[in-house]
C-alpha cells in the first residue's frame, strides 16, 4: 500500500462527514467530499453547473427520467450515457489517481469498492432515533422532517452503491471497521482512526 488512505462510508445523521474531516484536520492530509465534483467535472471537461451536478452526485441515474434538465443531458455527448454515470466514471478516475499521489480521507462516491485493497475501510452508523436527533438540530428542522430525510438519504446512497458496486452498501462485514457513532464523541472515534492510519503499511 504505497499511500495511507481511509474511506468513510455513512448513514445520513451519523456525523461521518464531519468526523471525516475532522480526522483529515488531526492528521494534517487532505479531505475530499465534494470536491470530487469539481475535480472530477474539471478533468473531463462536464461543462455543467456544479450546482446541477451536486444534484446528481452519489445517485444512480433513474429508470423513468434523465436525472437534469434536458438541456445539459440532451447535448450530443451526454445523450447516450446518464450524466449520474459519466460523473461518477470520472470521480473513479478521479479517486485513483490521488490514491496513487497522497494519504487522505475520502468520503462516500464508493472509494472504499474503487480502492479496494488499497485503503483502510470506515463505516460509520447510528441508531434511527439519534441520527434524527442530530438532523433536527442540524438541518433546524422538526422530527417528522428529519424522519423523512434520513429515509430518502439513505435509501439514495443503498441505490447508489449497490448499482455501482454490486455489493449491499451496509454489509459491514466488507469494512475494516464499523462504529456506531452514538457510543462515542467526535473526538474518542477521531483517536481510534487516527491509529488506524498510523498503523497502515
Amino acid at each position: 500500500m504505497s499511500k495511507r488512505i481511509i474511506t468513510i462510508n455513512r448513514m445520513y445523521g451519523s456525523n461521518g462527514r464531519r468526523i471525516g474531516r475532522k480526522l483529515a484536520q488531526e492528521l494534517g492530509i487532505h479531505f475530499y467530499d465534494k470536491e470530487l465534483i469539481l475535480l472530477a467535472s474539471e478533468k473531463r471537461g462536464i461543462d455543467i453547473p456544479y450546482e446541477e451536478l451536486v444534484k446528481i452526485d452519489e445517485t444512480r441515474a433513474s429508470s423513468w427520467r434523465y436525472p437534469v434538465d434536458d438541456q445539459y443531458q440532451m447535448e450530443p455527448k451526454y445523450r447516450h450515457d446518464p450524466l449520474n454515470d459519466v460523473l461518477f466514471a470520472a470521480e473513479k478516475e478521479v479517486i485513483q489517481e490521488i490514491a496513487q499521489k497522497e494519504d487522505c480521507v475520502i468520503v462516500g462516491r464508493c472509494a472504499n469498492d474503487i480502492l479496494e485493497g488499497q485503503c483502510r475501510s470506515v463505516y460509520i452508523y447510528a441508531p434511527l432515533e439519534k441520527r434524527i436527533e442530530t438532523v433536527v438540530e442540524r438541518a433546524k428542522t422538526d422530527e417528522k422532517t428529519a424522519r423523512a430525510l434520513i429515509k430518502k438519504m439513505d435509501k439514495q446512497r443503498r441505490i447508489f452503491y449497490n448499482y455501482y458496486t454490486d455489493k449491499k452498501w451496509d454489509d459491514m462485514e466488507q469494512y475494516d471497521l464499523c462504529i456506531d457513532s452514538s457510543k462515542f464523541t467526535d473526538e474518542e472515534i477521531v483517536t481510534m482512526l487516527a491509529s488506524m492510519y498510523a498503523h497502515i503499511s
